[in-house]
């Protein structure tokens, strides 16, 4: 049997101060918590993904990982109701001459309860079958009043013509699908950002697992379709990319690509100009995530800064023939290029970090 190993890791007066804190015993992060006069100690590594526990809050008597709201008992270190073979090691305290010690000789174990993994953390592998395109809208609009859009116009167009091409093709209209802002995991950690993104796992009821579903496992080719507001993609546009942030990040910290074999083009339209900083963006965020594009992979149509008459922009395009054939040449041109990664025609690039070092990061769990 192991002797006793106390570590004063601070003054009584000092600790009791907060009802939860970080403390390290040796090299052993714990979570301190102070609750009814009576200090407790559980790891301060979280059984998900490494969280700092006692970086977190108490809820009752349950210590809330502040990465991802996983809860252990502040003395037992169980799991919340429902979740008790989540367990998180616990450490006997004392308090001596005003000082406080822990014995990190006497852990409980650690042991953690088996999760079902998301559906969407499956491998990605193509399943057999003619090119697949999935088309994005990002236009904003009221729900029961759809009006006329001519950038939804112009993605239909394209779509409907991959199907001719033998394609199989839809459209996801984000305006339809409820789905919660970036909440900034990333920003909290590197760690906390997860495949899938950290909102999806916690909350079954957020939509955007539809568009993860499509551009990660499904698609081939991915057509993303915005307006321009004030001189930028539209709001329904960004919310999406940044919780797309997920996606990037799997790149840049666990050196593996999502996105691999797929081609990205854009149909950028407005009453106002700057087509090609709308452009610049969003070929520069899809590039990020590993996609590939055609030859001239956007079509845009604006009237210019001056041009506020909207009925007339909106009857030229309706009107518009080449506009109409430009959009389904592009459709053509993403098809042809997507068929050319899929055959492995175009072969694969090792990816590299750069300016951004790719790197594994150990989230072993420390006891």
């Amino acid at each position: 049997m192991p002797k006793d190993e106390w570590i004063d890791v601070g003054s009584r007066e000092e600790l009791s101060q907060r009802e939860l804190q970080p403390v390290t015993a040796k090299r052993l992060r714990l979570a301190l918590s102070f609750r009814d006069g009576t200090f407790s100690a559980i790891s301060g590594v979280c059984n998900h993904v490494g969280g700092p526990l006692g970086e977190g809050w108490l809820d009752g008597e349950y210590v809330t990982c502040p990465w991802h709201f996983w809860k252990f008992h502040c003395r037992t270190g169980k799991g919340e109701p429902g979740f008790e073979e989540d367990r998180v090691p616990s450490y006997p305290v004392k308090v001596e001459n005003g000082r406080v010690l822990v014995d990190i000789s006497a852990a409980t174990p650690r042991t953690r309860k088996p999760h079902e993994p998301h559906p969407l953390a499956r491998p990605i592998e193509r399943a057999p079958g003619p090119i697949r395109v999935v088309g994005i809208s990002t236009t904003v609009m009221h729900p029961e009043h759809a009006r006329y859009s001519t950038s939804d116009a112009l993605l239909e167009t394209a779509v409907a013509h991959a199907k001719t091409r033998d394609c199989d093709a839809e459209i996801i209209y984000l305006r339809r699908l409820d789905f919660r802002h970036c909440e900034g995991y990333y920003s909290k950690s590197a760690r906390a950002c997860t495949w899938p993104c950290s909102i999806t796992q916690m909350d079954s009821t957020d939509q955007l697992d539809r568009v993860y579903e499509a551009v990660v496992h499904w698609a081939d080719v991915i057509l993303v379709a915005t307006p321009i507001r004030w001189g930028v993609a539209s709001s329904l546009y960004f919310k999406m990319v940044e919780r797309m942030n997920c996606i990037q990040n799997q790149e840049t910290i666990a050196n593996r690509q999502l996105l691999k074999n797929k081609a990205a083009a854009f149909i950028i339209t407005g009453g106002q100009d700057n087509v090609q900083a709308v452009a610049g963006q969003m070929l520069g965020f899809f590039a990020e995530v590993g996609c590939q594009f055609p030859q001239f992979p956007y079509i845009a149509h604006s009237r210019g800064w001056s041009a506020e008459d909207m009925e007339n922009n909106t009857r030229y395009v309706e009107q518009s023939k080449s506009l109409q054939e430009g959009a389904q040449a592009l459709a053509e041109r993403a098809i042809d290029m997507a068929k050319l990664l899929v055959a492995g025609t175009i072969g694969e690039v090792a990816l590299v970090g750069g300016g951004r070092k790719g790197r594994q990061l150990d989230v072993k769990a420390q006891t």
